[in-house]
C-alpha cells in the first residue's frame, strides 16, 4: 500500500489500451488500495491504473469527500446535455483546457471482489468517470479538444 508516482505523457503505458481484470484477488486488492491512497490528495478526482504503470482497467475517484474505485468499467450511459468546463490530468501537469464531456454519465463495473457495481454522475463526477475511461483506453483529455485549444495545448506540449 502506497502512494504510487503519476506517469507522465510521454509514458508508453498512457497510450496504451488497458487489459480487463481477470483475478479479483490479492494482487487486484493491493492495486485498488494503491489507487485509493493516490487520489486521496487535493486536487486529485481520478487515478487510472496506466497512470501508476500498470496496463490494467481499474480506476480511483476522488469526488466531492468520495473516494472510491471501478474495475473494468464500460460508459454505458452519457446525457445529450454537455458541459464544457476546463479539464487538467495528472499526467500532463499544469495543462488545462476546455473540454467538452457529457453533463451526467453512468459507467458500470466491478468493486475490487468483483460484485456488480453501477456508477452515476453529474458535473465534475460524470467529467471524472468519462476521463478515467479514456486512460483505460489509451486516451489523454488533450485528444478530445479541437480548434484553437488543440493548437495552444499542442504548442505547450511541444515547448
Amino acid at each position: 500500500m502506497s502512494v504510487r508516482p503519476i506517469r507522465e505523457i510521454g509514458d508508453p503505458v498512457l497510450r496504451t489500451p488497458a487489459d480487463p481484470v481477470r483475478a479479483f484477488d490479492k494482487d487486484l486488492a493491493a492495486l485498488v488500495r494503491d489507487l485509493e491512497e493516490t487520489v486521496d490528495h487535493p486536487g486529485r478526482a481520478g487515478v487510472a491504473a496506466p497512470q501508476i504503470g500498470v496496463g490494467l482497467r481499474v480506476f480511483s475517484y476522488n469526488v466531492d469527500g468520495v473516494i472510491g474505485h471501478l474495475v473494468n468499467p464500460v460508459v454505458t450511459e452519457r446525457s445529450a446535455e454537455t458541459q464544457d468546463d476546463d479539464e487538467g490530468c495528472l499526467s500532463i501537469p499544469g495543462l488545462y483546457a476546455p473540454t467538452v464531456r457529457a453533463m451526467h454519465c453512468v459507467a458500470e463495473g466491478f468493486d475490487v471482489h468483483g460484485a456488480p457495481l453501477r456508477l452515476e454522475g453529474t458535473g465534475l463526477m460524470a467529467r471524472c468517470l468519462q476521463h478515467e475511461v479514456d486512460h483505460l483506453d489509451g486516451k489523454l483529455f488533450v485528444d478530445r479538444l479541437t480548434g484553437d485549444a488543440r493548437k495552444r495545448v499542442l504548442r505547450a506540449l511541444r515547448g
